[in-house]
């Protein structure tokens, strides 16, 4: 079933790529850009400027290039190193899951690009999971790298869902809620979305930076008690809380978006689907279950196993598909992520059992280690054991991928230049 589970796991990020859902929503004829239901005549602009953040800004430029034809100029900030430069961009090589100095300088040339551009003037938003850290420019001048590195570190560990974290990074950011398009405006403007956040809350990829924003003040405010991270952040941070001096970000009735529009062309539901046809193919009763999105890593390996073993009741074989994030509050200083603790919380709960967990992010890259996730089975712990390997003591220290890595059950695929989300993949039978 491991063999099976990776199968599909690897049928669907093929079936998901940049190239398949561009070709489906982009193309180019008579001087004409069709985006999704929009049309563009670019003889119409003085200006065309395209703006690629995220993880897979590359893989973005480089799919809008190859269906349109045209060769656009811009700016492009991604925490993955490219394969090569497309003329006419600049590039910056930001960071993540924490800013560095390029994500600065990025947010900076970005800023300074729009401002010069007018009503007669077209931007191109590439916009991916990843870009919250890689372009940044804080609201306050007092708010030094390292005090933005440790606000970024606070949140990240704090077990905070991605929409919380998301609230705060675009209140305390002069990108993110919508104020990329409040510097663009007049320019008409049109985001392209590669979305690794729920399809129901599109405003949180990326923290927002092109479209109004849903979150609050008063929501900073309520995930900062929730989650006691008001001593966790610098003073220059505290003080704007403390104060109470954040600037509301933007809202729907803004200017800025009477000329700018979003569409979604890649999302995790197609990830999803796509391993779904193939898990039918494969012979299994397939469900998709997505409760468990931003659940803790526990609660949500529970709920997903108690789903399976009833399921198992009425079908022969099942596969069960689970997509979105779920969290991690890290207290130890070990090497893996999401994924991996989820998959070795599930080996320790599946012991002697017929059942297999694969669980990966699409970007490739899975918290501070070089793989995507991991795969377990009811026989892993027994061979964790003979290998001298304690299952505990990796799960408590946060430390799943050298476990994973000596068992040679760790999936590593390096970056994809995609960025989807997870996916966490069933099987019994």
């Amino acid at each position: 079933m491991k063999t099976i589970a990776r199968h599909i796991f690897d049928h669907a990020m093929r079936e998901s790529s940049m190239s398949a859902a561009f070709q489906r929503h982009v193309s180019f004829e008579r001087g004409v850009l069709r985006i999704c239901d929009d049309l563009y005549d670019l003889n119409a602009y003085s200006r065309v400027f395209v703006i690629a953040i995220g993880k897979a800004a590359h893989s973005m430029v480089d799919a809008l290039h190859q269906q349109t034809g045209q060769r656009f100029e811009g700016i492009l900030a991604s925490p993955v190193q490219p394969e090569f430069h497309v003329r006419g961009f600049r590039y910056f090589h930001g960071g993540h899951p924490l800013p560095n100095g390029d994500s600065i300088r990025a947010g900076a040339a970005i800023l300074k690009s729009l401002s010069t551009l007018n009503e007669s003037s077209l931007v191109i938003y590439l916009i991916s999971g990843g870009a919250s850290a890689c372009a940044e420019k804080p609201i306050d001048e007092e708010i030094s790298l390292d005090d933005l590195i440790q606000t970024y570190r606070a949140l990240v560990l704090s077990g905070a869902r991605i929409g919380e974290i998301n609230s705060i990074r675009k209140h305390l950011s002069a990108i993110k809620g919508g104020r990329l398009a409040q510097a663009a405006y007049p320019a008409q403007q049109v985001s392209i979305l590669i979305s690794d956040v729920p399809d129901n809350a599109p405003d949180a990829l990326a923290s927002g930076p092109t479209m109004p924003d849903s979150s609050t003040i008063g929501d900073c405010n309520s995930v900062v008690t929730k989650y006691s991270l008001l001593q966790e952040f610098p003073a220059s941070v505290r003080e704007l809380f403390e104060r109470h001096v954040l600037e509301e970000t933007l809202k729907s009735d803004d200017p800025a978006f009477i000329r700018a529009r979003w569409w979604t062309v890649l999302s995790n539901s197609n990830l999803l689907e796509a391993a779904k046809k193939e898990a039918e193919r494969q012979g299994f009763a397939t469900f998709i279950d997505n409760s468990c999105d931003d659940w803790d890593y526990r609660k949500a390996a529970d709920y997903l196993l108690d789903r399976i073993r009833k399921l198992r009741q009425a079908n022969e074989r099942v596969c069960l598909l689970s997509g979105g994030e779920i969290t991690v509050r890290v207290t130890d200083g070990g090497i893996g992520g999401r994924n991996q603790q989820f998959a070795l919380y599930c080996a320790d709960k599946i012991v002697g059992d017929d059942i297999c967990v694969l669980s990966a992010g699409s970007d490739g890259i899975d918290g501070n280690s070089d793989s995507a996730g991991a795969i377990v089975d009811g026989a892993t712990a027994k061979r964790a054991k003979a290998r001298g390997l304690d299952l505990e003591n990796h799960l408590a220290s946060f430390n799943a991928y050298p476990l994973f890595e000596a068992l040679n059950d760790s999936i590593v695929i390096g970056p994809t230049g995609n960025n989807l989300r997870d996916i966490r993949i069933l099987l019994t039978g």
